[in-house]
């Protein structure tokens, strides 16, 4: 409800119009009438910006851009429509962490897991304006859930139906999953292993089948919503998988007040942000849930239920596998740690064990009320603060993060400045980074220029609009006076000078 109240106020980010440009290009990859036309050419599929997103996988725009025309149809425009679908979309992620959840812990623990995750202002931020990594945390949710439903659900109908085939309706949307998820990113496998792993304490012939099954039908659905694949399936998918492990960068980022080459970045850059970017309950709560968990198991050691044991082992290593990857391989990061939000499902998992002990030795459900809210509090502040750049949050751990980590890396906060400048009409407006974003916003009265491509024309009076990511803000125009600055608390996040 909150959602549909706000969705207008996002802004647009930085990868957003090339991006949904591809999406509405790709239409071309599925149209019958195209392929019979005689002159069928692939790279019209890609959209203007084909040489950077033709291999990245389209699996959610595919799938969401029909619901989108249906917002815009009803009024809403083209970037506000894909917001709210994008945020639809989260929610779905967090329906998919509350049923994974409720796999061992109680229903009211997994309740408050599912809250605590979906108040993250870091992940409600990016839960709008980011179409691709929340997008693929939530198809990476569903191929595991589904994936563990699959496995559980031939273990049951084992003893009733020992003929039945592989082939059922648990496993369609098990690889439904995974083949969207693996067309989103190539990590998406990783899902695929770790149902495979889960499957292992209910091995025997049949499960083999269903996973052979289930492997078959997850490439198709990869293929068939990856038209970059088309022409040569295998060796496109190892060169993309070689690209975006590499993930060649030159971005600058800012770093506990030090500026980095995203791929030179210190190994605690990880470990730092997840500490600073979540609500502080979150990595005490998951601490305590791991020991509640096994310790809960150990206790009963003449009894110990050896699947529960392997499940909790695998918990860690969804996390873990990723985390690891980073801090030894080191690869380019920048904007965070986006491109890994997908391993952050165990952290609130495990945070279900503690929330059951906070319900366990609560006199009554009432009385485990104040607590539950007291953790989930730090959250709905941080989105109170800082509406509509959640994503830019740092809890208090961090301090002031201004001039120390960045924060709206990706200008979403052109849409405020372009929307609040006084201008008197047919003032010019350079702005420093993508200037299609602030284009968007613009009325008609503004003319929007390139500065790096117009830097030569820019005259006295003209307007100079300048973000803060890498300090850039330090590097242009030092000494004009600002105008306009879009800033929550002491973050300026962009500015508005006006050359004298």
């Amino acid at each position: 409800m909150v959602g549909l109240l706000t969705f207008q106020n996002y802004g647009l980010s930085w990868d957003e119009p090339l991006f949904y440009d591809y999406a509405n290009a790709l239409g071309y990859a599925y149209s019958p009438r195209e392929w019979f036309s005689g002159n069928f050419n692939l790279e019209n599929a890609y959209g203007s910006s084909g040489s950077d997103h033709a291999n990245r996988g389209p699996a959610y725009v595919i799938l969401a851009r029909p619901l989108v025309s249906v917002v815009e149809a009803l009024g809403a425009d083209q970037a506000s429509a894909w917001h709210w679908v994008n945020f639809l979309t989260f929610q779905l992620g967090v329906y998919f962490l509350y049923r994974l959840a409720r796999r061992w812990v109680s229903d009211p623990a997994a309740l408050a897991v599912a809250a605590l995750f979906a108040w993250q202002p870091l992940l409600w931020g990016h839960a709008f304006i980011n179409p691709k990594d929340p997008p693929f945390l939530v198809f990476f949710l569903g191929a595991v859930y589904f994936g563990f439903e699959m496995v559980d659900a031939k273990v049951i109908a084992r003893a009733d139906s020992p003929k039945q085939s592989p082939v059922d309706i648990a496993t369609l949307p098990a690889a439904f999953f995974l083949g969207a998820a693996t067309s989103i990113r190539v990590l998406g496998p990783l899902a695929g292993l770790l149902v495979g792993l889960y499957a292992l304490n209910r091995l025997n012939a049949n499960t083999l089948k269903r996973l052979a099954w289930y492997a078959a039908l997850s490439l198709l659905t990869a293929l068939a919503l990856w038209p970059y694949l088309w022409t040569n399936p295998i060796a496109k998918f190892i060169e993309v998988f070689g690209f975006m492990s590499d993930n060649p960068t030159q971005l600058q980022v800012l770093f506990n007040g030090n500026l980095y080459r995203a791929d030179e970045l210190p190994r605690r850059y990880l470990p730092t942000l997840l500490g600073l970017t979540l609500t502080r309950p979150v990595l005490p709560l998951f601490l305590i849930g791991i020991i509640l968990a096994f310790w809960k198991n150990l206790k009963k050691f003449r009894a110990v239920n050896w699947s529960l044991f392997t499940d909790y082992f695998l918990l860690l290593f969804w996390f873990l596998v990723p985390f690891a990857y980073v801090l030894l391989r080191q690869p380019p990061m920048y904007d965070g740690y986006r491109h890994f939000l997908f391993m952050l499902p165990p952290l609130f998992i495990f945070a279900g064990f503690a929330f059951d002990k906070i319900f366990e030795i609560s006199r009554s459900r009432w009385s485990a009320i104040l607590p539950t809210l007291l953790l989930l509090a730090p959250g709905i502040y941080g989105f109170i603060q800082l509406h509509p750049y959640e994503y830019t949050y740092y809890n208090s751990l961090a301090g002031n993060p201004f001039r120390r980590y960045e924060t709206d890396y990706w200008l979403t906060c052109y849409k405020e400045a372009v929307e609040r400048l006084d201008a008197p009409e047919g003032a010019n407006l350079f702005v420093k980074r993508e200037p299609y974003i602030a284009e968007y916003y613009a009325g008609k009265e503004v003319a929007i220029r390139d500065y790096r491509a117009e830097f030569g024309e820019i005259q006295s009076g003209d307007f100079v609009l300048v973000n803060t990511r890498a300090n850039e803000d330090l590097k242009t125009f030092k000494n004009a006076p600002v105008v306009l600055q879009i800033q929550r608390g002491d973050a300026v996040f962009c500015e508005i000078k006006q050359i004298p």
